[in-house]
């Protein structure tokens, strides 16, 4: 494994060991980073052969719910049934929403801290089955080792991260309070939460986008139903439930069915007052529209089509390829913000393809139970369908597609969704490919001539989720950078974590609403409320002297009597 990874290493800079001199023309790899992008985890792991959990039901109120209907659950990798999803109705949300209402006065009324202690104990419980549950994660959405581990662990530290920013809003509250104007002695502008919240998750990395909405939310005081996907409901439902056995009866229910029905009916109950949804820009439109008849708050982080841009005044070195490479193909290019088209300055194009073509051949597609596997199948079978039927299309187009990566031995091609690394040139610069979300290890790359070329082609879709520039000159970076129509634009990075955790996410145009990490999400679970104190009822408000006249009148008018 390790002699294979040093081996892309040294192609990639241009190193050539048989002759044993260790000359390269170009800047020396970082050994470490090339490792991490490619998914070395620690053989320490425990072993992910099935999954624990094996069943998904409602949990309403401190207690499981038996539904009739279910669907199956499949191993992308295989096809085989790991399991089944009971699929709520109506009737299963009303009750949930039901719980949830009942148990916020208490959960509000709870300090930061002591909700803080019981969140932290869960956490805790959590992390005892962090092998079981990314086992599970793997088994059922097609990750990779390291990155089920990570879907776990990161969403854990979301739920850490929240308890302490709020503990920290929290003690400086009083520091609100100051001399108001008109007579006011003192105003005070709180935080408090605003009551049952709706998280919505998506199937490609249903623990951490799913607790990008329940943690903040626990965290503030407002009270949770989750709907889990149907594509991954296994161990997201059984980490919920784990967290709320720790927590009182119905401050968290989970509710997995399927999105017309649970989704719909959660994104229109009147008694829901906050949602967080991730999902694909159809959907967050059914949601936004259901979501409308009760003027409740909504954050939408929906679909991307991520462009990358290569400016002239960038190197080409390891460092970059190997973040280009990690920035389009983690989770099997299944991220909304992956990078989905590269464009690159015609003169550094062809190096670019080159080390592209190079770094990709040794990426292994397995098993991703398997500890050597870099990119594992396609998670829905839609989806594999849709990215068979793009490259088809490109090729019929005229495009070159080159399909690249080692096999292992525990591909199941006729059984498993599995594409391979793919990178696509010559193609029409208005092909499907490139103006659409492929969500699939497939990257279309286009030569531009000039800056103003690229920031064209970059913003020239319906969305703007993420982008990237890539440049030596970070002064030039950023001139182009104030021009990309995103939520997000980084600068020699395009990956999970370049996303600052304190820093705003979230997508313009179709790409989404609101914004949500650290104090934005705060903000988006609670509500200001205004507390505004005079120090007696002869303040001397605008116009008081017209009512004051009045009362005095009538005031006379009683004494006279």
């Amino acid at each position: 494994m390790i002699s294979i990874l040093k081996r892309a290493a040294d192609e990639v800079t241009g190193v050539d060991d048989r002759h044993g001199t260790g000359v390269s023309t170009r800047p020396p790899v970082t050994w470490s980073l090339f490792a991490c992008m490619l998914g070395v985890v620690n053989e320490s792991m425990s072993a992910m052969v099935r999954p624990k959990w094996r069943e998904a039901k409602p949990y309403i109120n401190g207690e499981t719910t038996e539904v009739g209907s279910f669907r199956h659950v499949r191993n992308p990798a295989t096809g085989a049934i790991i399991g089944t999803v009971q699929l709520a109705e109506g009737e299963h949300v009303d009750a949930a929403v039901e719980a949830a209402e009942a148990a916020f006065p208490g959960w509000r009324d709870r300090t930061p801290a002591e909700r803080g202690r019981l969140l932290l104990d869960a956490c805790h419980a959590v992390e005892r089955e962090l092998g079981e549950l990314a086992a599970t994660i793997s088994l059922e959405v097609g990750k990779v080792r390291h990155e089920a581990f990570a879907d776990i662990s990161g969403s854990l530290a979301l739920l850490r991260t929240f308890v302490a920013l709020v503990e920290e809003a929290d003690a400086n509250e009083d520091q609100t309070g100051k001399p108001g104007t008109g007579g006011a002695v003192r105003v005070i502008v709180r935080r408090v939460p605003v009551g049952p919240v709706a998280v919505i998750g998506p199937w490609n990395t249903p623990a951490f986008l799913t607790f990008n909405g329940v943690a903040p939310s626990l965290a503030t005081g407002c009270t949770v139903v989750v709907k889990p996907p149907v594509e991954a409901p296994l161990a997201l439902t059984a980490m919920l439930r784990i967290l709320a056995d720790r927590l009182p009866p119905g401050v968290l229910n989970v509710v997995p069915g399927r999105g017309g029905v649970v989704g719909q009916r959660l994104a229109e109950h009147p008694r829901i007052r906050a949602i967080m949804f991730t999902g694909s820009t159809e959907v967050g439109r059914s949601v936004a529209r259901a979501a409308a008849g009760t003027v409740k708050k909504v954050a939408l982080e929906l679909g991307g089509n991520d462009p990358a841009i290569v400016l002239e005044s960038a190197s080409v070195t390891p460092a970059l390829i190997t973040e280009l490479v990690a920035g389009s193909f983690a989770m099997t290019g299944q991220i909304c913000f992956n990078i989905k088209r590269l464009y690159v300055h015609r003169s550094r194009y062809d190096e670019v393809v080159a080390a592209m073509r190079s770094a990709l051949s040794y990426l292994v597609v397995g098993d991703p139970v398997d500890a050597g596997a870099h990119i594992g199948p396609l998670a829905t079978a839609d989806g594999y369908r849709n990215a068979k039927r793009l490259l088809a299309s490109a090729r019929a187009a005229g495009a070159n597609v080159e399909e690249l990566g080692v096999l292992s031995e525990t591909v199941d091609l006729d059984a498993g969704q599995y594409i391979r690394p793919t990178i696509v040139t010559g193609i029409p610069r208005d092909h499907e490919l490139v103006l659409e979300e492929q969500f699939a290890p497939i990257m279309p790359i286009l030569p531009f001539d000039d800056d103003a070329d690229a920031i064209a082609e970059a913003n020239g879709t319906e969305f703007g989720l993420a982008s990237s520039v890539w440049s030596d000159d970070l002064e030039h970076a950023e001139r182009v950078a104030r021009r990309i129509e995103a939520g997000s634009t980084f600068i020699n990075a395009h990956r999970l974590g370049a996303s600052v955790p304190l820093t705003p996410f979230g997508g313009v145009k179709q790409s989404g609403l609101g914004r949500t990490h650290g104090h934005y999400s705060i903000e988006h679970c609670t509500e200001e409320h205004a507390i505004v104190a005079f120090d007696d009822a002869a303040a001397q408000l605008p116009g008081i002297d017209h009512w004051r006249a009045i009362t005095e009148m009538a005031h006379n008018k009683e004494e006279q009597a």
